[in-house]
């Protein structure tokens, strides 16, 4: 028997929990619709924490664009923190959605938004707190249909076995669609095996069960082939128009201090640059803009309707958008007057400069960040960054005309071909920047400079160029973590790093197959969850869990891939296609850039998805 919701209990319960304001939903611009006949009915999940979720772009539009339509209701979820899920299950209470406080077994569809491979067993937490069962072959037509999507559907193989769909690439119009065929295949009273067969003409609708995997006996897959009419390709779906597309303008404010408490305007989508390792610049293409003057509207809009005081232009690299100096000024006739702040979190080194600064940078603000990600030259050719040392210079000697004292500096340990000359390049550099300060006329009387290098570990990320190749063993990435701290000569100089035991499983996971499932659930029936925060993440109870289930880690973080070897995500088309990115692989290693989009358009594949206001040719 399903579990059933009592809201009297649980108003008792929240007096046992640190946070109570994650779950009572009833904030200033929720969306709540009342529960008709023949409507589609949706609970969205993120699987983290509410201030996490509330932060994130890709829900707010998702969950604006399902409420547009009058036959969709939906209402959110969030991963209930430890507290609170020892509190449903103590008094056998389900997980439920914030608007109406309905089991999310209740709904027709259950959709998770997956934008970190450490959310996974999240994942499947919050579906055993839904009493709803794991696997897509345990469930009946008594259960929702389990909607996948986000950044990491890319390859999604890992949590294939337990979604119903997953849906590849951008989901503002094609999710309205997929629920229109749900609501009309249950009114033609169509069985779910029929539905997930029509589903699959939905542009980047992927269905699992519709493809049968075989591996080779080393472990490599054999072949991937479609069944009952299912494409061999799934093409991602993007939105053309940017301008026409459903923007948030009034999103919800939240109770809570959230991760990023401010406006968030998406200025273009896509990438121009090509740097290597960058997932996200790779599958957001092809390059598409916003035009500044509805941008500008929906600022104020925005503004209008939360009263935030800080707009923060979003984008991968904000200093390529073609509008930006129209688009600032705009923005600046009206936001200076309310004191409201705008923030350019993405600019390059090489087309950083001080007019800019000055414009939207608060003269509160004494730091600013770049990321040069290698710190010698031969390095930051290899991964195609396509900046010089004397453009990060020059971008600090605009940051100190500009007042700043304190710069932050992102990097990546553990690049392909990288060496030990190159780990002491980053605190070399960083000494360049520190004797750079003393010696500027800019620098203020009686201030000193702090340089903060941050570094993480590289991931191999599918549809990339380094898709192929293998990320070090974590006794390697700690060598270079500390030989990178020892060569650090200047006591302005501060070194932080990510944990290399959290990037290996985020590295398995990335290049994972249909096989880790298996340990999915096994790590689910040992409690592993909240995986991406350090208090609870337990690497040694993860290499419990992969033996026990006698899968080896180094075949999936470690092994340098062959071209030739067929791919857990090849039956994905991401736009870009896998010659060009074994070309640009091969330049990786010969050193050889790539020039970016706008000065040189270099055959990528992501011109066939079309696009409105791009650079494509």
């Amino acid at each position: 028997m399903k579990l059933k919701f009592n809201l009297n209990l649980f108003e008792k319960i929240l007096n046992n929990v640190d946070k109570p304001g994650r779950y009572i939903g009833g904030e200033f611009g929720e969306t709540v619709k009342s529960k008709i006949d023949g409507e589609v009915s949706v609970a969205f999940c993120f699987p983290d924490t509410y201030e996490i979720g509330m932060s994130n772009l890709g829900m707010k539009i998702l969950y604006g664009a399902l409420n547009a339509e009058d036959f969709i209701r939906c209402e959110r979820c969030f991963a209930p923190w430890i507290d609170m899920e020892a509190q449903l299950r103590e008094n056998n209470l389900p997980l439920f959605t914030l608007e109406s406080k309905t089991p999310l077994s209740e709904f027709d569809v259950v959709a998770f938004s997956m934008q970190y491979e450490l959310c996974y067993t999240n994942v499947l937490n919050m579906l055993s707190l839904a009493d709803i069962p794991l696997l897509a072959k345990d469930r009946d037509e008594s259960y929702p249909l389990i909607l996948g999507g986000g950044h990491c559907t890319y390859n999604s193989e890992p949590m294939a076995d337990f979604f119903d769909i997953i849906s590849i690439g951008e989901g503002e119009i094609v999710l309205p669609s997929l629920m229109g065929l749900y609501r009309q295949c249950r009114d033609e009273g169509v069985l779910k095996q029929e539905f997930l067969q029509r589903a699959t003409k939905v542009d980047g609708m992927y269905v699992p069960s519709l493809y049968e995997v075989e591996y080779k006996d080393d472990g490599t897959l054999k072949s991937f082939t479609p069944k009952n009419g299912a494409p061999a390709k799934i093409t991602k779906a993007i939105v053309e128009n940017l301008d026409e597309a459903y923007y948030p303008s009034n999103p919800i404010v939240p109770y809570l201090s959230t991760i990023h408490d401010r406006i968030m305007l998406e200025v273009f989508r896509g990438c121009i640059r090509g740097c290597r390792f960058c997932q996200a610049g790779m599958v957001y293409r092809p390059y598409r803009e916003k035009s500044a003057d509805k941008l500008n509207l929906l600022a104020v809009d925005c503004v209008k309707n939360t009263g935030y005081n800080e707009i923060s232009l979003l984008s991968l690299s904000i200093s390529d958008y073609s509008e930006l100096p129209k688009l600032t000024d705009e923005m600046l006739k009206w936001t200076d007057e309310k004191k409201i702040n705008i923030s350019l979190p993405s600019m390059r080194v090489d087309s950083f400069y001080k007019d800019l600064m000055e414009k939207v940078m608060s003269v509160r603000q004494s730091g600013i960040t770049f990321a040069p990600e290698a710190g010698s030259q031969r390095l930051r050719d290899v991964i195609n960054k396509n900046i010089s040392e004397e453009d990060i210079l020059k971008a600090c000697d605009v940051a100190f005309a500009g007042g700043k004292d304190a710069i932050k500096l992102y990097f990546i340990n553990g690049l392909p071909t990288e060496t030990d000359e190159d780990i002491v390049a980053i605190p070399q550099l960083a000494k360049k920047i520190v004797d750079h300060y003393f010696a500027s006329p800019y620098r203020q009387k009686g201030k000193s400079i702090s340089v903060t290098v941050s570094v993480s570990c590289f991931v191999p990320k599918p549809f990339t160029p380094f898709q192929w190749f293998g990320q070090n063993n974590i006794e390697e990435l700690i060598r270079k973590q500390k030989l990178l701290s020892t060569s650090i000569e200047s006591k302005r100089i501060s070194h932080k790093w990510h944990e290399a035991k959290v990037s290996r499983l985020e590295a398995i996971f990335s290049r994972g197959n249909r096989r880790l499932s298996e340990v999915l659930v096994e790590a689910h029936r040992r409690g592993m969850r909240f995986d991406s925060w350090d208090e609870f993440y337990d690497y040694s109870k993860w290499i419990q869990i992969f033996d026990d289930c006698g899968v080896a880690m180094s075949f999936y973080a470690e092994r340098e891939i062959p071209f030739d070897e067929l791919l857990p995500w090849d039956h994905i088309d991401c736009g870009v296609s896998k010659e060009f990115l074994i070309k640009e692989a091969k330049k990786s290693i010969e050193g050889t850039v790539t020039p970016d989009c706008r000065t040189q358009c270099s055959g990528c594949g992501a011109n066939k998805l079309g696009g409105v206001r791009r650079c494509c040719l």
